[in-house]
């Protein structure tokens, strides 16, 4: 489940407000998108995927939000993360199925 939209990332493009198939977000003139439908995200990575500035983070365990803070999310490395384990950005390589599988298993385990 989408849990945030970082503020000092987001570069206001939207195009997670155009790939959401749930209509999760609602689209805000000139700044950062709101997450106006949280229950109604489907978990499918859409918008991490196609976000250019790695300004969100997507809980893939919808039953156990982290709550963790942006800074924390940071720090771990998780905001993007998604993003960057299929390889999607400048400058990254996609990984194996079965790397990709034991890498979210250590990253995302709560």
């Amino acid at each position: 489940m989408i849990e945030l939209i970082s503020d000092a990332r987001c570069v206001a493009c939207n195009l997670c407000v155009s790939v959401c198939p749930t209509n999760v977000f609602d689209k805000v003139v000139d700044d950062v998108p709101v997450i106006a439908r949280q229950n109604d995200c489907q978990t499918c990575f859409m918008c991490e995927l196609y976000c250019p500035a790695d300004a969100m983070y997507v809980a893939p365990h919808p039953d156990r939000l982290s709550n963790r803070s942006e800074a924390e999310l940071e720090q771990a490395e998780l905001l993007g993360g998604y993003r960057e384990q299929v390889g999607w950005g400048p400058g990254r390589t996609p990984i194996s199925s079965h790397e990709f599988m034991a890498q979210l298993a250590r990253r995302f385990v709560p």
